[in-house]
């Protein structure tokens, strides 16, 4: 069994992926917790089970990638461009998904928690049994897939988060 560094993964990720797929089914645990992913075109990597809290995915192409059971807790996903992946059971708390592409993707039993949705692109995602979904930050720019694809309790449209917040505008009347 080889011990790889978190940058040796990451080559090994970059120019022989299969290899990192071979490797990982001899894992007990694998933590690529806090590593620079960004810009890197990833496709049919299995992550599941994987500790990737802290990672930055960020102006990456994800397809197929398996993230199932992943830890992405505070991962970066903004401006990547994920297609088919699969998120069941994932902890995405806190995870910054903005200006993201994330079609076609598995959400079922995520935990979304503070997940930033901004301007992500959900189209033909199955986020029905996400968990949390309520607790995500989105915005009107949010690309919500159809009504069918969403919880049955789930209502994107009026939801504003924190940041939104206002004062009450309380007319002032002159007339003491």
């Amino acid at each position: 069994m080889i011990d790889y560094t978190k940058e040796e993964l990451v080559e090994l990720l970059r120019k022989h992926p299969e290899k990192f797929n071979e490797w990982k089914l001899e894992q007990e645990e694998v933590d690529l917790s806090e590593v620079d992913f960004s810009g890197i075109n990833l496709a049919e990597i299995d992550f599941s089970d994987a500790d990737l809290n802290s990672s930055s995915f960020a102006d990456c192409s994800l397809s197929f990638v398996n993230f199932s059971n992943t830890d992405l807790t505070s991962v970066d996903f903004t401006r990547a461009g994920v297609l088919e992946c699969d998120f069941t059971d994932a902890l995405l708390t806190g995870a910054d998904c903005s200006y993201a592409q994330m079609t076609y993707c598995n959400f079922s039993d995520a935990d979304m928690a503070g997940c930033i949705l901004s301007e992500t692109d959900l189209s033909n995602s199955d986020l029905t049994a996400a968990v949390n979904l309520n607790s995500a930050r989105y915005d009107e720019d949010t690309v919500w897939p159809d009504d069918d694809m969403l919880p049955e309790d789930f209502d994107g449209v009026g939801h504003k988060d924190l940041s939104s917040l206002q004062d009450d505008e309380d007319e002032v009347s002159s007339d003491w």
